[in-house]
C-alpha cells in the first residue's frame, strides 16, 4: 500500500523521481547511482530510502512517470484520431518530436532495451506501459472503422500493435544513425500499410 504524502512530500517526491528520470534517459538506468541522484537533486540519503526502498523501486516510479509523459505528449492527437488525414498530423508531430528531442531515442523502449531482460517486474510494467500506449491508438482505429473510414474487417488490435512497433523501431534506428529518416520511413510504410484497409 502507497503511504500518503504531504503536499510537500510529495513534491519532493516527484523532484527525485524528474531528476532520475532525467538521468536514466541520458545514461541508462544501470550506469545512474543513488548519489548521482542525490546529488543532482540536493536530496538526503535518508531522503531517498524514505520514498523509495532501493534502486528499483525508484527505476520503477521512473518507468510510471516516463509513460505517463508519453501518453499525455501523444493524448491530443490521439483522442481525436478518427481519420487518414489525423493519422498523419499524428505522424507529422511524432517526427517534429523526435528531431526536436535530439533523436535521442524513446525512453520507454531504452529502458526496455536495457531491464527487459534483466528485470521481470520492470519487463511487466513496462509491457504495461506499451499496452496504455497501444490501446488508445486502438480506441482512435476503431473510432475510423465505426466511421466508415477502414474496413469492417480491419483489426484495430493488430494495426496499434504494428503501429507501435513501427515508432520503436524508426525511434531505435533514428537514435542509432542520429538522424529522423528512419523513422519517418517506418511510419510512412505502416501508414501506407493502413491505408489498404480504407473503406
Amino acid at each position: 500500500m502507497k503511504r500518503t504524502l504531504t503536499p510537500r512530500g510529495a513534491a519532493t517526491k516527484r523532484r527525485i523521481v524528474e531528476a532520475a528520470a532525467e538521468l536514466i534517459y541520458a545514461k541508462g538506468a544501470e550506469r545512474v547511482s543513488l548519489d548521482e541522484v542525490m546529488e543532482a537533486t540536493g536530496a538526503s540519503r535518508s531522503q531517498l530510502y524514505h520514498y523509495f526502498a532501493n534502486k528499483d523501486a525508484l527505476v520503477r516510479e521512473v518507468i510510471e512517470i516516463q509513460t505517463t509523459r508519453i501518453l499525455e505528449a501523444n493524448s491530443g492527437h490521439l483522442e481525436h484520431l478518427d481519420s487518414f488525414e489525423a493519422l498523419r498530423v499524428w505522424r507529422d508531430a511524432l517526427i517534429a518530436a523526435n528531431r526536436a528531442g535530439g533523436v535521442r531515442g524513446c525512453p520507454l523502449g531504452s529502458l526496455a532495451n536495457e531491464l527487459a531482460a534483466h528485470s521481470e517486474e520492470a519487463r511487466h510494467q513496462l509491457d504495461q506501459s506499451f499496452a496504455a500506449w497501444g490501446t488508445v491508438i486502438e480506441k482512435g482505429l476503431c473510432r475510423m472503422r465505426e466511421r466508415g473510414q477502414i474496413k469492417a474487417s480491419a483489426n484495430p488490435k493488430a494495426m496499434s500493435v504494428a503501429i507501435l512497433a513501427a515508432i520503436q523501431g524508426g525511434i531505435l534506428l533514428s537514435k542509432t544513425a542520429r538522424d529522423s529518416q528512419p523513422l519517418e520511413l517506418a511510419l510512412d510504410m505502416a501508414l501506407n500499410h493502413l491505408e489498404r484497409f480504407a473503406a
